[in-house]
């Protein structure tokens, strides 16, 4: 997964219709996001926070307009987006959003972005038609919603992209990129599919599997350091009990003074202080997947 120089000009044309042709939309929903962090923070304890029975109480942060680079196909029952380099390729992976769903402006740039590198890049709607959670949704009913959604529940969409792309797209490696949602989703694929070849969860931990550190594939895990969703004792356990019982490779990572939803959330150009974490952020998934992919 190499960047090229056609992967380089699809990249900068996408940056073109985020900065300049495209109109810019920022939502920062502070009150917001100070009531939902306060009514977990009383509702929820540490060792149930953050996993998937709540993957992603969060709000929507710098929520851009993108025009985006690919195309919509159906794959079997299912939707998705893919995004395909100009050369063949072997390589594929596969992007799994957050709880406000596969067509957030976003996750779509995020998707171009890894493309461009080489590969070919599908985001399915892992939610089958149904409605992505809304910023404006009352929080209280998050868990109703979140019921026939879970991110441990998705083995029947995985298995037919896989047959997509292996069958239609002739790929033979494959890897997996999740936020939020899709980062719970993304840890629970790299303990289930050996034929994965690499995984980058972004804020996200299975909890509730036994198994939960018995990884088939080499897995990065990001995480943000004031992150009121996912607690940092969260992550020192999860790191220590991978090196106790993880036989494949693994990272953890933590990024300093960076809050949920940073890498794909949160625009660096209007966050300056947070510019350096988020491209490295970003530079460290490429890397692994890479290494990997």
């Amino acid at each position: 997964m190499s960047f090229t120089t056609s992967g380089r000009d699809q990249l900068k044309s996408g940056f073109a219709h985020v900065g300049g042709r495209a109109r810019r939309g920022r939502r920062l929903a502070g009150a917001l996001c100070a009531r939902v962090f306060f009514f977990f923070l009383l509702t929820a304890d540490s060792s149930t926070m953050a996993n998937e029975a709540r993957p992603c109480p969060c709000d929507i942060g710098d929520k851009i307009e993108y025009g985006s680079l690919g195309e919509e196909v159906q794959i079997e029952h299912i939707k998705a987006y893919v995004v395909k380099p100009k050369a063949p390729t072997e390589k594929a992976l596969i992007i799994i959003h957050d709880i406000f769903g596969w067509q957030l402006p976003n996750t779509r740039y995020m998707v171009d972005m890894l493309a461009s590198h080489g590969c070919i890049a599908v985001c399915p709607d892992f939610f089958i038609g149904k409605e992505p959670w809304s910023p404006s949704n009352d929080w209280s009913g998050f868990q109703q919603w979140l019921e026939d959604k879970k991110p441990t529940n998705i083995n029947k969409e995985v298995d037919a992209v896989l047959k997509y792309l292996k069958g239609q797209c002739g790929v033979s490696r494959i890897g997996v990129v999740g936020f939020c949602w899709g980062g719970v989703a993304t840890h629970y694929i790299s303990l289930q599919y050996p034929e994965i070849k690499a995984g980058v969860s972004v804020y996200g931990i299975v909890r509730e599997k036994e198994d939960r550190y018995d990884l088939k594939s080499p897995t990065f895990f990001i995480f943000a350091e004031n992150d009121f969703v996912i607690p940092l004792d969260q992550v020192t356990a999860l790191e220590e009990k991978l090196k106790e019982k993880c036989t494949v490779d693994f990272q953890v990572k933590i990024f300093p003074n960076q809050t949920h939803g940073f890498v794909h959330r949160k625009r660096e150009d209007i966050n300056e202080p947070d510019r350096r974490y988020i491209q490295e952020a970003r530079q460290d998934m490429i890397n692994w997947l890479n290494k990997y992919v």
